[in-house]
């Protein structure tokens, strides 16, 4: 129930984020909006004002005709929020509050708003993070002026068929001391441990939340030539940076990840359309859920950074020019431009549904996947459900 609840209000984030972004830059554009609602629908309240500038309050689902500007809502699902901008209206008329009406330019900024918005929010909470301090490895390209805090020790790789391998180390787990000796400096600890090559060693090493201890014996290892146990380690510490730095690096950092996953969804299409198959795993909704739910477990900052990941995914998948996305709307409109004239309503509105549902269908699929692979924690949703 922690993973549903976390899932659901990073989710609520992201969308409402997005949304307002529509919103924003429509108003700042002269369009008033039908409706903006935090959530959705059923609504639960709703506030707006009459044609006499009269301000109202509706409880409930009832139908509003009297608004003379947009109706601000609040809605019973808990999933992020929605704007209504009029952008599927196929009535013809010439009132400077269709959508259809603005210029061209105007309402390509008003689609792509939603995008910008998530940028602009990984951003925010990247900057955050590198604000409060993150969890990073201790190397050149820490800049001058971080703060370094609790520096440590962090097994990186573990080869196989090694003596770490059959003391059942993991990466990820953090070396606390070697016979009672604490360690911060890797080059320190690989000097100790070579020599003490073929002696016991006694290991204290902090697994997730749990600290256990191991008896290893370090071996010569054949790649370094030097006695070790067979781990790749590194050296890791809370970074922070002052206000003007982690800024700074909250949008090099954004932008850096822009462009990694645009590489990476190069990548997956190129592979599908080479008849290559899907070489990296897809999520769905409950592998996403599931991995917000370890994310979050692994401590608050981590939930931030995995946040600006899905922000941005979210924007670039949106930029896509495909039916029903943001994207998409706006090929329609470059073809508005080169065209002279805007392709019938009825054609546009087929082909968005069209493409709406290809994403369904597809969302299907990936969530099949993800139950079968994430069984254990979509059973655990449904005995909390219907237990």
């Amino acid at each position: 129930m922690f993973t549903f609840i976390i899932f659901i209000a990073v989710l609520s984030i992201l969308v409402f984020v997005h949304e307002l972004g529509h919103f924003w830059v429509a108003r700042k554009c002269g369009l008033k909006p039908e409706e903006f609602g935090l959530g959705m629908p059923p609504r639960a309240i709703a506030t707006y004002r009459d044609k006499e500038g009269k301000k109202k309050t509706v409880f409930g689902g009832k139908e509003i005709k009297d608004a003379s500007d947009t109706i601000y809502s609040l809605n019973w699902l808990p999933l992020g929020g929605f704007v209504k901008l009029g952008e599927d209206d196929t009535e013809v008329n010439d009132d400077p509050n269709r959508f259809a009406n603005k210029p061209i330019w105007q309402r390509a900024i008003i689609l792509l708003a939603g995008v910008t918005m998530n940028i602009l929010l990984a951003i925010v909470l990247l900057s955050i993070g590198f604000m409060v301090g993150s969890p990073q490895i201790v190397n050149d390209d820490i800049k001058r002026g971080a703060i370094i805090e609790n520096k440590k020790i962090q097994v990186a790789e573990v080869l196989s068929d090694s003596p770490a391998e059959r003391a059942e180390i993991e990466v990820g787990d953090i070396i606390l001391s070697i016979d009672g000796e604490k360690f911060t400096s890797y080059n320190t600890l690989r000097d100790f441990v070579n020599n003490h090559n073929g002696e016991k060693l006694n290991y204290k090493i902090k697994h997730g939340d749990d600290i256990i201890h191991k008896e290893i014996t370090p071996v010569t290892i054949e790649e370094t030539g030097k006695g070790g146990v067979g781990v790749g380690i590194v050296e890791t510490a809370i970074v922070k940076y002052p206000f003007h730095l982690a800024i700074w690096n909250g949008i090099t950092k954004t932008f850096l990840l822009v462009w990694l996953i645009l590489i990476a969804f190069f990548e997956l299409f190129k592979s599908l359309f080479t008849g290559n198959g899907v070489g990296v795993d897809v999520a769905g909704p409950i592998g996403i859920a599931t991995i917000t739910g370890q994310v979050a477990k692994m401590g608050f900052i981590y939930l931030l950074q995995f946040t600006a990941m899905l922000s941005i995914n979210l924007a670039i998948i949106n930029a896509l020019p495909f039916p029903a996305l943001d994207g998409g709307r706006v090929l329609f409109l470059i073809i508005e431009k080169f065209k002279g004239s805007p392709v019938k309503k009825e054609i546009e509105g087929a082909i968005h549904y069209a493409g709406f549902a290809l994403l369904m269908v597809l969302i299907l699929v990936v969530t099949v996947k993800d139950i079968s692979q994430y069984g254990d924690f979509f059973r655990g949703i449904w005995d909390k459900v219907v237990g």
